[in-house]
C-alpha cells in the first residue's frame, strides 16, 4: 500500500507500522475512538455536576440575601464558564478535538456574526446586573408603558410579570438602553388604608387592640410607621368616624413593595374579620326594617 506521509501528516515510522499490522492499527484506532468517547461522557458528567453544585450554592446565597439581580446573571454565567473550560478549551487542545473545531471554524465565524445580538444582550445583562437599574422583585414602569415585578434575568432577556400575572419577557439590550421607572428604588415598603366597621356597644379600646394584633400576626405586614421616639412601628388604629349604623376604625398597613396589593387586603381582611367575631365584636351590617299597618277603608269597618 502506497500512501504519502508527508501528505497525510503522517510520521515515517507510524505509516510504516500500519502498512505491516493494519489489523492491529485499526484496533487501535477504535480503542482511541472509544476511548475519546468516554472523555467525552466524563467531561459533560462533570459538567452536569459541577452545574448542579452551582445552582444550589447560588440557592443557599439567595435564601441568605434573597433574590437579586446579579445573583441569578452571575449563576448563568459560571455556568457557561463551566461548559467552555470543562468541554471546549480541553477538546481543543486535543488533536482530534483541533480536527473537529478547526472543521467548523467557518461555521463558528457565520454563527459569530448572526450572534451580534446575543453578545449585545449578553454584555447588556453583565452591565445591568453590576449597576442593578432595578433588582428581582422590583415593580417597574417601561417607556412603552409595560408595568410589572421584574421576575428573573436570564443571559438574553429580563422577565417582567404584569399585574395580570402573564410575563413579558425583554431582551437585555433594549431595556438596557431606555429609561426605566423604578418604583421601588429607595423605598423600603408601600402602604394602603383599612378601615373596619364595628357596632356601637362594642368596646372601643378592644376592638382598637384585637385590630392591632390581627395585622401584626399577618404574614404580609410590616413596620413602617415611624414612632416619636424614633422607632419604626406598625400603623396605631384610628377611631375616625361614626355612621348611622356603625363606629369605623382605621389603621394604615405597611407591606413589601414586590407583595401584591389584592393578596395583602384578602389576608389582612380575613384577619381582622375572624379576630373581630371571635372577640364577640359585631361588625354591623345595613338593614331595613318595614311596618305593616292595618289600614281600614272609611265607611266599610273593614
Amino acid at each position: 500500500m502506497n500512501f504519502d506521509v508527508e501528505v497525510l501528516g503522517i510520521p515515517e515510522d507510524i505509516a510504516e507500522l500500519i502498512v505491516e499490522h493494519p489489523a492491529a492499527a485499526a484496533w487501535a484506532g477504535i480503542t482511541y475512538l472509544l476511548a475519546y468517547a468516554l472523555l467525552i461522557l466524563v467531561l459533560i458528567l462533570a459538567v452536569i455536576l459541577l452545574q448542579k453544585i452551582n445552582h444550589k450554592t447560588f440557592k443557599y446565597l439567595e435564601k441568605k440575601r434573597g433574590k437579586k439581580i446579579h445573583l441569578q446573571f452571575l449563576e448563568r454565567a459560571i455556568n457557561i464558564a463551566i461548559i467552555v473550560i470543562i468541554v471546549i478549551i480541553p477538546l481543543a487542545g486535543d488533536s482530534i478535538g483541533k480536527s473537529i473545531l478547526g472543521s467548523a471554524a467557518v461555521i463558528t465565524a457565520v454563527v459569530g456574526f448572526a450572534a451580534q445580538d446575543v453578545i449585545k444582550d449578553m454584555l447588556s445583562g453583565f452591565l445591568i446586573s453590576i449597576y442593578k437599574p432595578f433588582d428581582i422583585g422590583d415593580r417597574i414602569e417601561l417607556e412603552d408603558g409595560t408595568v410589572g415585578i421584574v421576575d428573573s434575568i436570564t443571559m438574553r432577556h429580563v422577565v417582567i410579570r404584569r399585574i395580570d400575572t402573564l410575563r413579558v419577557v425583554i431582551p437585555n439590550s433594549r431595556i438596557n438602553s431606555i429609561s426605566v421607572l423604578n418604583y421601588s428604588m429607595g423605598t423600603v415598603e408601600r402602604s394602603n388604608l383599612f378601615k373596619f366597621q364595628i357596632s356601637y356597644d362594642s368596646d372601643i379600646e378592644l376592638a382598637k387592640n384585637v385590630i392591632a394584633k390581627a395585622i401584626e400576626e399577618s404574614e404580609y405586614s410590616v413596620p413602617g410607621k415611624k414612632m416619636k421616639d424614633g422607632r419604626i412601628g406598625y400603623g396605631p388604629v384610628y377611631f375616625i368616624e361614626m355612621t348611622d349604623s356603625a363606629l369605623v376604625m382605621a389603621v394604615t398597613v405597611y407591606y413589601r413593595h414586590n407583595d401584591a396589593t389584592e393578596i395583602v387586603k384578602d389576608d389582612i381582611n380575613n384577619r381582622v374579620f375572624s379576630a373581630l367575631k371571635e372577640a364577640g365584636i359585631e361588625v354591623p351590617y345595613a338593614y331595613t326594617n318595614v311596618l305593616v299597618k292595618n289600614i281600614t277603608e272609611p265607611g266599610t269597618g273593614e
